[in-house]
């Protein structure tokens, strides 16, 4: 079983490598072509990204340094590390301050106004990075990324259905690593065993700078019940104050519901998706809840499409839990969740997001992942989450796997 996962993952890195070698300059290309239409709308005559997450998007790598995206033309990458880095537009420097003298070199005029990531950036970067150009006006540019990386390219697309492949595969292998008597944390790490060993990169990249977490969560029994510091539907304890949230070391005893919603990181794009296993049977609400999360999915699948508003699908979602009798425990019990869903890609938390008083219309490219769940108290977490595609038509789900409560033996 080990040596045919070792063998899945390594036929999933050949499948990337492959991909990227035909068409990752094409791509990259498309990429810089619609930050700089964003940028135009925003007033920017010029971007200079720090920030991993967007480095990887404007390159198709993670390097130390800053992509500079000119209104016209080419991106530059100035790089720091690794060295090695070799393509016509790669220029290596100690320090940011080269950057004017070098744009100089190559007869590009130094910007009047200057996007900078202020809302990811620090302070202190993004003070050292407008000094670059002291007489350039300077402005959020965070808006701009987060409109271009909400609508996915077919090229991202294809990166996600092979995330979402793997990540369903690895969870159909989950009752094979369960034994009786565990702790939520022992079956946690049996499972992120197999999502590594099918190729999981195991990075669950969150944005901004208030949430942390590793891997995912798996929660069971009254842990589920436990508020963390973050914005999650569930928290839980979590081992240690310095990472707050999830698994604790709770036995896993009949009774209690076991919530699965682990990394799914497979080739740079996350999917996400939650199933619930059971230990011997749970009480009726629990199943009732869980049963009121796939009607809502199904809701869902039938009413996203483009020029739908975010907002008007959270609503949905609560009202439907509201005529069920479940509004109790509708996206946490204890501490609620502000969201019922959220954009997913590079980073797990990407527009547009589903919550009461979002702004965002959904459009075609858009991909998200649906999570109504509900905490039953001294049982657990119960619903699904899947990962869906908005095309011109409607939705396309990404993430498949059986919906109902599985018994872990």
């Amino acid at each position: 079983t080990n040596a045919l996962s070792c063998r899945i993952g390594i036929a999933l890195r050949k499948e990337k490598r492959d991909m990227y070698t035909e068409n990752l300059r094409v791509e990259i290309a498309h990429r810089i072509e619609r930050i700089q239409n964003e940028m135009r709308i925003a007033g920017a005559d010029a971007l200079l990204l720090s920030t991993n997450a967007n480095l990887y998007y404007s390159s198709g790598r993670v390097y130390g340094g800053y992509t500079y995206v000119p209104a016209t033309g080419d991106a530059i990458y100035f790089v720091r590390r690794p060295v090695g880095l070799k393509n016509g537009n790669v220029v290596y420097i100690h320090k940011p301050e080269q950057i004017p003298a070098l744009l100089a070199e190559r007869g590009i005029a130094h910007p009047s106004c200057l996007a900078l990531e202020q809302d990811l950036a620090s302070y202190g970067e993004c003070i050292r990075l407008s000094a670059l150009f002291p007489d350039a006006t300077v402005v959020n540019g965070s808006p701009v990324m987060r409109r271009v990386r909400a609508v996915k390219s077919p090229y991202e697309v294809k990166l996600l259905k092979i995330s979402a492949a793997h990540h369903a595969e690895a969870y159909r292998r989950i009752r094979s690593v369960y034994q009786e008597g565990m702790s939520d944390i022992e079956l946690q790490i049996e499972i992120e065993r197999l999502l590594r060993l099918s190729g999981c990169l195991g990075l669950f990249r969150i944005g901004g700078s208030s949430m942390e977490t590793f891997t995912g969560t798996l929660l069971c029994g009254t842990n589920a019940d436990i508020p963390s510091p973050y914005d999650f539907a569930m928290g839980g304890a979590g081992l240690d104050p310095a990472l707050p949230m999830g698994a604790n070391g709770s036995i896993i005893k009949p009774g209690m519901s076991v919530l699965v919603d682990l990394c799914g990181n497979f080739t740079g794009y996350m999917t996400d998706m939650t199933r619930i296993f059971r230990v011997g049977e749970l009480p009726e609400l629990a199943y009732r809840a869980h049963r009121c999360s796939i009607d809502i999915h199904r809701a869902f699948r039938e009413t996203a499409k483009p020029g739908v508003a975010a907002s008007e699908l959270y609503r949905m979602a609560a009202d439907m839990a509201k005529e069920a009798g479940l509004e109790e425990y509708f996206m946490g019990h204890a501490q609620k969740a502000g969201f019922v869903g959220h954009g997913v890609g590079i980073e797990i938390n990407e527009a547009p997001v589903l919550a009461p008083r979002s702004r965002d219309v959904l459009v075609s490219g858009h991909v998200i992942a649906l999570e109504p769940k509900f905490v039953i108290p001294q049982v657990g977490g119960v619903g699904i989450e899947d990962t869906y595609l908005i095309t011109d038509t409607g939705v396309e789900q990404l993430t498949e796997y059986p919906e109902e409560i599985a018994e872990l033996y």
